[in-house]
């Protein structure tokens, strides 16, 4: 039998974290050490005039909702943020300012995954 839920409307006076998304799991903590999860982030928005930002997420109807001092974070979907970067974005640009010729020989770079 499925579970009951219903939409929990999250409002942060910070801007959020760059790389939530819709998809992700969000959790909250009120001690630091019992973990509750809140559900999948369903929409992600932002509230006027005083630009606080909100995100919607399904909360199943037995869970108790988190409270004004509980400290919220999400995880991101490990199936689909793990074959290779999704929304991130480098540009690299080379000069030379040698009144020379000179060659490049090799460009390389190093990324790791901490999405999981």
């Amino acid at each position: 039998m499925p579970i009951s839920t219903q939409a929990i409307t999250l409002t942060f006076p910070n801007p959020l974290n760059v790389s939530i998304q819709v998809g992700d799991t969000v959790y909250y903590t009120n001690n630091g050490t019992d973990t509750v999860e809140i559900g999948v982030v369903t929409v992600i928005g932002a509230v006027a005039p005083n630009g606080s930002q909100v995100i919607t997420a399904q909360i199943p109807v037995n869970v108790t909702p988190p409270v004004n001092t509980s400290f919220i974070f999400f995880t991101k979907d490990a199936q689909g943020n793990t074959s290779n970067l999704k929304g991130y974005y480098a540009e690299a640009q080379f000069r030379n300012d040698s009144t020379i010729e000179a060659e490049l020989f090799s460009v390389g770079s190093e990324i790791f995954e901490s999405s999981k």
